[in-house]
């Protein structure tokens, strides 16, 4: 192998795709061993929303390579939920649901395939009929027993779905249902500053989580608001997204990295969703003439952070991180730790792909929707044209909510 000093961010994140199924990879309907060593805790647990990320992670290795291999790995994973969960699509947990129909959606775009679009839609349904309801006003609970508790991380995959799902099927409504729950987070779990609170009623009182400030609960509302924006061309959209992110790094990072929020094993995915949606900000705001100095700084947090990673993660060529990227790899780690490593080297890859020329997987980026011409496309957006057609156990590990 190529001394790992002197590849590119992109050989860089072959090997960090590759370093998962290196140091996880098992046989059987397992598929991936939930740690590494692979002796720690309840192994055989099936994490569904952890292996929706490897499915999304893998295809942003497509979008990267045009290499079709990566799209017959992200379609092994989702065999691999769908035979794990009893040939089901569906469990209790709604922000679980959407994170898989978000995948199954990128799958779609990538191969034109209508099963994983039809795949992601009967997800929305399901969601939207089982979950969306009035209490504290109209959005979307957390979970079938918990109807009441609403949070950030089942709306907002749900304003992104929505968004992206009204870009293929004009026949219905679905950006209706991503503005309401967009303003809805806004209004209950956002603060002046654009902070993003987890949830609210969990315990039926009304009150809001202010003590779990999570990562991933940024990125979705920066990832909600750039899909707004490029949905609708409207610049209120933008400035949250760049408020938001800008708030993420100086209230929950070092200026460098971000620190273990918990080794739960969730924890461990956290701050991958938000370098995977501050990806798509950067991307929008290369285009931009607004927001200088604001992407010069989360184009900085995103450099600085993966040099860490890189330099602090490396084991006999593999990337083995620990959930603080500033420090030498630790002894247990879970492969939520890994996926989120693997978002933020394809992230630096993007970056550096800009740098060249601004081609990506073999596509020029293209705008998608009414934000612009010349925005770059989605990451795992088909060429133009190509796409546009029309339970079981899950994680012991969860975040106890």
């Amino acid at each position: 192998m190529t001394s790992t000093s002197a590849q590119t961010w992109s050989a860089r994140a072959d090997t960090a795709q590759q370093s998962l199924d290196h140091f996880f990879g098992v046989p059987g309907i397992q598929f991936l061993a939930n740690s590494h060593p692979h002796d720690r805790g309840n192994t055989e647990v099936f994490n569904y929303w952890w292996l929706a990320h490897v499915i999304d992670a893998r295809v942003d290795a497509w979008v990267r390579t045009d290499d079709d291999a990566w799209i017959a790995q992200a379609i092994t994973a989702r065999d691999n939920i769908v035979e794990r969960n009893g040939g089901q699509l569906f469990n209790d947990y709604f922000d679980d649901m959407l994170w898989f129909a978000l995948a199954l959606e990128r799958v779609h775009r990538a191969t034109a395939e209508r099963q994983y679009l039809d795949e992601a839609i009967a997800i929305w349904d399901h969601v939207i009929a089982e979950g969306w309801n009035e209490t504290l006003g109209w959005s979307l609970a957390w979970r079938k027993q918990q109807l009441a508790y609403k949070n950030t991380p089942a709306n907002g995959p749900l304003v992104i779905l929505g968004v992206r799902l009204s870009r293929l099927d004009t026949s219905r409504d679905y950006l209706s249902y991503a503005r309401r729950a967009f303003d809805w987070l806004t209004a209950n779990l956002v603060g002046d500053d654009g902070f993003v609170e987890d949830g609210i009623n969990r315990t039926g009182d009304g009150a809001v989580d202010t003590q779990w400030r999570f990562t991933y609960n940024q990125g979705l509302y920066v990832g909600a608001a750039v899909e707004l924006f490029r949905a609708t061309g409207d610049d209120v959209f933008l400035q949250r997204a760049v408020q938001t992110a800008i708030t993420a790094v100086r209230e929950l990072s070092d200026g460098t990295v971000f620190p273990d929020e918990g080794d739960g094993g969730d924890e461990g995915l956290f701050k991958g969703v938000y370098y995977r949606y501050l990806g798509e900000l950067l991307a929008v705001l290369t285009e931009s003439d607004s927001f200088a100095p604001e992407r010069v700084e989360l184009d900085g947090f995103v450099r600085a952070g993966t040099d860490a990673l890189w330099q602090n993660g490396l084991v006999d060529e593999h990337l083995r991180p620990g959930n603080d990227w500033s420090q030498p790899p630790v002894e247990w780690i879970p492969y939520s730790t890994m996926v989120s490593a693997i978002f933020a080297v394809e992230q630096r890859a993007r970056l550096e792909a800009r740098e060249v020329g601004g081609v990506v997987g073999g596509v020029v980026g293209a705008s998608v929707g009414a934000a612009g011409a010349g925005a770059e496309a989605p990451a795992g957006a088909a060429p133009l044209g190509a796409a546009q057609v029309g339970a079981a156990q899950v994680g012991a590990a969860r975040v106890a909510r």
